[in-house]
């Protein structure tokens, strides 16, 4: 079974690729997404740190960041209107599903780069708090 971090995390896809179709969900992608694959939504984890310890328990907190990369005249309209579905797919079940205590947004900050088209990126971050066994990371505590 996988760990707590990666069924969150899969999870956060599923919502967000229903959530915004038919643009693209990419997670940790290794190159930057090409003028013809944007616009595209890409998913990154920040941290993950241990917050507590209680007894046979460990509460984590994991940061994900969102960046929706839009291009064109119409960039910041389209990075807007995808970050906004997002977000709402993000916060609509702050458990995502059992997985986790909270969902909360930290931050949200825009990006824009005369240099390539007009590229334009809005990143947002997200703080999940969840819990783990202390010697088992594939259940929930």
């Amino acid at each position: 079974m996988n760990s707590v971090r990666e069924r969150i995390l899969r999870e956060i896809v599923t919502r967000l690729a229903s959530a915004i179709a038919p643009i693209p969900v990419l997670r940790m992608p290794a190159v930057p997404v090409t003028r013809e694959a944007s616009p595209a939504l890409l998913l990154f984890v920040d941290g993950d740190s241990i917050t507590a310890h209680a007894n046979h328990l460990v509460d984590r907190m994991l940061i994900v960041r969102l960046a929706v990369v839009a291009r064109g005249a119409d960039a910041f309209d389209v990075s807007d209107l995808a970050l906004v579905a997002a977000h709402a797919a993000m916060l609509a079940d702050p458990n995502l599903g059992g997985l986790v205590i909270a969902v909360r947004e930290i931050d949200c900050e825009w990006e824009f780069e005369d240099a390539d088209a007009g590229a334009v990126a809005l990143p947002a971050r997200y703080e999940i708090r969840y819990r783990t066994h202390a010697i088992d990371l594939t259940q929930t505590g």
